[in-house]
C-alpha cells in the first residue's frame, strides 16, 4: 500500500490507479490495509471471512501495480535504454515484449520500452470495467483468473528486473525496505492463490526463500 513509500516515491511511472470510493472494493482494500498494518504480510494475504476470491484478487492486482509504478518510477532515470538495451533479470533471464493482441510477435526491446508497454496493458486490463468490474453486483468474468495470472506474471518481471539490474540505485535511495516489503507482499499473495508458476519465479527464487524463511 501507498503508506509505505517516501515522499520521493510518490512520482509514479503511470498514473496511479484508484479505487472508487464507496464501493466494496475500496472497503476491501481498506481492510488490506489495516491488515498490512499489523506487519504480519502472511496473514494480510489470506482471504478474509465470506469475502470473494476474484474480487480480492482484483484489489490486490491494483495494489500491487500502484506499487511497482512507485518503485519503478524511483529508478526511471537510471533505466534507459543505453544502460538496459534489453529486458533482463540477470544474465539468464531476458525477456521479449508480446501482448498477444497489438503485438503477437515477441520483440526483443530495451528495459524502459518493455516496461511501458507491460505498465500501459496492465493499466488497460485494470480500467476494462468489463474485466475488472468495480460496480456492485456485476460478475466477473470467466477469464478473470487467467488474466489476472498473466498480469501478476509480468508485474513480477519488473521487480526482477529492478533487483537484477537496478538494485544498487535502489539502496543508493535508501528504498531497499520498501522495495522488499513490496516484494515479500507480493510473494506471499502470489503464493496463497498460486497465481504464478513456480519457474516463472526462478529469477528471484533465491530471494524468495530467504525472504519467506524457506
Amino acid at each position: 500500500m501507498s503508506f509505505l513509500f517516501s515522499t520521493r516515491s510518490a512520482r509514479t511511472f503511470k498514473p496511479k490507479k484508484h479505487i472508487p470510493e464507496g464501493t466494496h472494493q475500496y472497503d476491501l482494500m481498506k481492510h488490506a490495509e489495516a491488515t498490512l498494518g499489523s506487519g504480519n504480510l502472511r496473514q494480510a494475504v489470506v482471504l478474509p471471512e465470506g469475502e470473494d476470491l476474484n474480487e480480492w484478487i482484483a484489489v490486490n492486482t491494483v495494489d500491487f501495480f500502484n506499487q511497482i509504478n512507485m518503485l519503478y518510477g524511483t529508478i526511471t532515470e537510471f533505466c534507459m535504454p543505453e544502460t538496459c538495451p534489453v529486458m533482463s533479470a540477470g544474465p539468464k533471464y531476458e525477456y521479449h515484449w508480446a501482448d498477444g493482441t497489438t503485438v503477437k510477435k515477441p520483440i526483443k526491446c530495451s528495459a524502459p520500452k518493455y516496461i511501458d508497454y507491460l505498465m500501459t496493458w496492465v493499466q488497460d486490463q485494470l480500467d476494462d470495467e468489463m474485466l475488472f468490474p468495480s460496480k456492485i453486483g456485476v460478475p466477473f468474468p470467466k477469464n478473470f483468473l487467467s488474466v489476472a495470472k498473466i498480469i501478476l506474471k509480468r508485474l513480477f518481471r519488473v521487480y526482477a528486473h529492478i533487483y537484477h539490474q537496478h538494485f544498487k540505485e535502489v539502496i543508493n535511495l535508501q528504498e531497499e525496505a520498501h522495495l522488499n516489503t513490496s516484494f515479500k507482499h507480493f510473494v506471499f499473495f502470489v503464493q496463497e492463490f498460486q497465481l504464478i508458476d513456480r519457474r516463472e519465479l526462478a529469477p528471484l527464487q533465491e530471494l524468495i526463500d530467504r525472504l519467506t524463511n524457506k
